[in-house]
């Protein structure tokens, strides 16, 4: 079976785009064509001879058009095989007419979600029935009917009928391919909706919907295929997918995934913050009350990881700070807004890329983080975790002073988002030293500090900046050599979840070395 003909269509679409020319193609092709509600208004108004569904089915729409499509006269057109002698007495046993061609888009439900000023009565009337019913029921009979839902697959299907009268087996099955990934992304989106609204957030059915907004160049390397999509949502959260790119090249797939774990970075501090992101890692951050003194702090900390690095601002971007950062080479900029000065500084580097969020995303709330594996997917909650610290106990002899408790607040805050094994110092508000993904906790422990020592002599500083940092560590310290490499390395104080079975003799290594130590009970993992 390969071409069939198009004799009768049905049109039914909330979005209207292109659909008048549609029709008048169809009917100078002698196509006849069916229309309810406001599609047969649109297309009687412009003069374009339609019948009307309640005409079909002999029925009225009712119930303010909630029932109109859902009967026999619709349904049976749409499903019946042709090739099956039981339906085609049916058929005519019941007055049924074949229909070959189904034009549907659905209630704009994810642009209403979208629309603060929507009420739940306003989402739950834009949530299609019949639409849908007759998108699958066209798509399941992909055999002998063609479905478009999609404007832009107008151009193809009059293409065919142009030249064939129908069309072709495999534009049928494309379309009915499309057609299922419209309904199913159509009912995810209004599943998410209602798991917000306080349904189970890990249901036993989980699914998601995601519209495409983008084609990459390429995925994480040059040989794989990548995409962009946004799911629909009733507060977008402020961040790359929702932000304005004022300028710059397209983004690519690292890109993305290195600005969004950048910005979620220094949405966690409440005084203004600089992180600098290379490969979704940290390799420099900093708070202080003058954001460019910020940027200098984070910058010193490892300023060779900052050279093509992915550069957040929880504060708008200043001319003066704009100017800083141009002075090195950086991938993107991300800041919840800019100064007119700031983007005519940016505006001179046209390969540099600077998205605005005009917002900031909230740490605290709720979310699903979702990871592939073969086969499925793993989803969990996003780590809300606090690191204010309300909740803690020193475990050592010496308390830490009020100046190493901000720092040590500070470096596990930042430790929530780097990759395990993360081991991070700080200093007056800045990290210094961040040992980043190593599969053990003393090699992370190491190599932050070694990579301080090494800033330092190739900078000639008097010192390593470890000294007289903190230290804080994303999961216990299994054993005490860890915290020991800490504290040969110049630390002073640690802050840990705890939990570990050889605890006790890790506070005691602490307390013979002078350290003091708190437990936080609250592990922040990040793979």
């Amino acid at each position: 079976m390969t071409t069939v003909a198009i004799k009768r269509a049905l049109l039914s679409v909330s979005d209207k785009t292109g659909i008048e020319d549609m029709a008048r193609t169809l009917i100078r092709h002698g196509v006849e064509v069916i229309s309810t509600g406001g599609t047969a208004a649109l297309l009687k108004n412009a003069g374009l001879d339609v019948i009307a569904v309640a005409d079909v089915t002999g029925a009225a729409e009712m119930m303010d058009g909630r029932v109109k499509t859902l009967n026999p006269k619709i349904h049976g057109g749409i499903l019946a095989r042709r090739d099956d002698p039981g339906h085609t007495a049916d058929m005519e046993r019941e007055g049924i007419t074949g229909i070959d061609l189904v034009v549907v888009n659905l209630y704009p439900f994810g642009q209403t979600l979208t629309n603060p000023d929507a009420s739940r009565e306003d989402l739950v009337e834009n949530i299609d029935i019949g639409g849908p019913a007759m998108i699958r029921a066209a798509a399941k009979n992909h055999d002998f009917v063609t479905v478009i839902t999609d404007a832009a697959d107008y151009a193809l299907a009059l293409e065919e009928i142009a030249a064939e009268g129908g069309t072709s087996l495999a534009t049928r099955r494309l379309m009915a391919a499309k057609a299922f990934a419209h309904t199913a992304h159509y009912d995810s989106t209004i599943a998410g909706w209602m798991r917000g609204e306080g349904a189970d957030r890990l249901p036993k059915e989980l699914s998601f919907g995601g519209q495409r907004v983008a084609m990459m160049r390429y995925g994480e390397n040059p040989h794989q295929d990548a995409a962009l999509y946004q799911i629909a949502s009733r507060t977008p959260r402020p961040g790359v997918l929702s932000s304005e790119q004022v300028q710059g090249k397209p983004l690519s797939f690292n890109n993305i995934n290195d600005t969004d774990a950048a910005f979620e970075l220094v949405a966690e501090f409440g005084e203004p913050t600089v992180a600098i992101i290379k490969h979704a890692n940290p390799c420099g951050v900093a708070s202080h009350d003058d954001l460019t003194k910020a940027w200098d702090a984070a910058l010193a900390s490892d300023p060779v990881s900052a050279f093509g690095g992915i550069i957040a601002l929880n504060r708008p971007l200043t001319g003066g700070l704009a100017e800083r950062i141009t002075s090195i080479f950086t991938e993107v900029v991300i800041a919840p807004d800019a100064d007119d000065d700031a983007k005519a500084l940016m505006a001179a580097k046209p390969n540099l890329r600077l998205l605005l969020t005009h917002g900031m995303p909230d740490p605290a709330e709720d979310g699903l983080v979702l990871r592939s594996v073969a086969g499925g997917f793993l989803a969990q909650q996003r780590d809300r975790g606090q690191t204010a610290l309300t909740d803690y106990r020193c475990v050592t002899d010496r308390a830490p002073s009020p100046e190493e408790m901000r720092d040590m607040i500070f470096a596990m805050t930042v430790a929530k988002h780097v990759k395990s094994n993360a081991i991070v110092y700080a200093k007056d508000g800045a990290t210094v030293g961040i040992g980043a993904g190593q599969m053990s906790r003393l090699d992370s422990s190491r190599i932050a500090a070694r990579k301080a020592d090494d800033l330092a002599e190739n900078n000639g500083l008097a010192q390593s900046p470890v000294i007289g940092s903190v230290v804080a560590s994303d999961a216990f310290f299994p054993f005490a050599d860890g915290l020991l490499a800490a504290a040969n390395a110049g630390a002073t104080a640690v802050i840990q979840p705890g939990g570990s079975v050889k605890d006790d003799e890790v506070i005691k290594a602490a307390n013979d070395a002078g350290l003091a130590m708190i437990f936080t009970g609250m592990r922040h993992f990040r793979h």
